[in-house]
């Protein structure tokens, strides 16, 4: 017999005192967090999802306050039926199994699918308004530079073998903050941050862009308002055809008045290049840490959409950097487990 732990006994004593005793629990996939989910089945209720997020590993504060920031502004997240904010556990409104990685799995058409999803990135755009935006983080330089600098606390020594040397950190933030100060300025909206294929819903029963359900917004910054089109379309999961893309970014970018677009165009190219970059740092760290060598199989999809944008004329100081420390031969990640 399986010895309960302290965890355990608090969850069910969640779902005790919610009217859940006696649901049959199952256990559905996670993400690259320590949450953990649940599907809850009772005979008189629809199903729900339980979300195990352990204090102080996970914050459902901030998973909360987005969540009613998105439902504010017209967009499809999960209702809350209740909530422990103290021990990190919620009971909320089951979507289904409809994702869009399922979906796509499942031969669902492609284009139907993504046009949606950036019908909902214009709408958010469109909503976020300086009131909503002034209610989220802000996405500065010290998280922009902290986050690339994964890469060299984790992909760099699992090439070389050592830690970074301090002068070649130096010269990698120097580049970074002079192309964020370049491009800091610009259209801002509320960022999902992790806007892709696995974080989206369809729910066929909800007109326009609210058929899209969101998921694991807890990170949303106020942030660039081309990010969330580029990780959608630059996606570490899956190749989106390159066409498809091509049509879709356009369409997005469209939205915004002729004279900003190249602006936005060159924008794009500098948060895929940081998205990237943090990427492959944190599916070494999630490997070696986390002991989660799934992510692994994404490496070489996320080195040819960073080697991509670094073709752009404005991003060469950095692609230069690349090419003199990580030349294909130093991508390539041996597996050890």
């Amino acid at each position: 017999m399986v010895k309960q732990t302290e965890r355990d006994h608090q969850i069910q004593l969640f779902l005790d005192t919610q009217g859940w005793q006696g649901a049959i629990r199952q256990k559905i996939s996670g993400d690259a967090s320590f949450r953990q989910y649940e599907r809850l089945h009772r005979n008189n209720k629809p199903p729900a999802i339980l979300m195990d997020a352990p204090p102080p590993k996970e914050r459902v504060d901030q998973f909360l306050g987005i969540a009613k920031i998105l439902s504010n502004m017209g967009v499809s997240v999960p209702q809350f039926y209740a909530v422990d904010q103290q021990q990190g556990l919620i009971i909320m409104e089951d979507f289904g199994d409809n994702t869009y990685t399922r979906l796509l799995q499942s031969g669902y058409p492609e284009k139907d699918l993504y046009q949606l999803a950036v019908d909902l990135l214009i709408h958010l755009y469109q909503q976020s308004t300086a009131n909503i935006i002034s209610l989220l983080p802000d996405f500065d330089h010290l998280k922009v530079l902290n986050q690339v600098q994964v890469f060299l606390d984790w992909y760099w020594p699992e090439i070389y073998q050592e830690p970074v040397q301090q002068h070649v950190r130096h010269d990698f933030i120097s580049l970074w903050q002079k192309m964020f100060d370049d491009f800091r300025v610009g259209k801002h909206a509320l960022t999902h941050f992790d806007f892709h294929v696995d974080n989206l819903m369809l729910l066929p029963n909800r007109a326009g862009i609210k058929a899209c359900g969101l998921l694991d917004f807890q990170d949303a910054v106020r942030g660039s308002a081309v990010f969330d089109c580029m990780s959608l379309l630059d996606d570490a999961r899956r190749d989106v055809p390159r066409p498809m893309a091509h049509q879709l970014k356009k369409y997005f970018l469209d939205t915004f008045p002729k004279n900003e677009r190249e602006y936005l165009n060159q924008s794009y190219a500098f948060w895929g290049a940081q998205r990237h970059t943090r990427i492959l740092g944190t599916f070494i760290r999630l490997y070696r840490r986390d002991n989660k060598p799934g992510y692994l199989q994404f490496i070489p999809r996320v080195w040819g959409q960073l080697q991509t944008t670094l073709k752009e004329p404005h991003m060469r100081p950095l692609q230069q950097w690349f090419a003199n420390y990580f030349p294909e031969p130093k991508q390539k990640v041996e597996k050890h487990v």
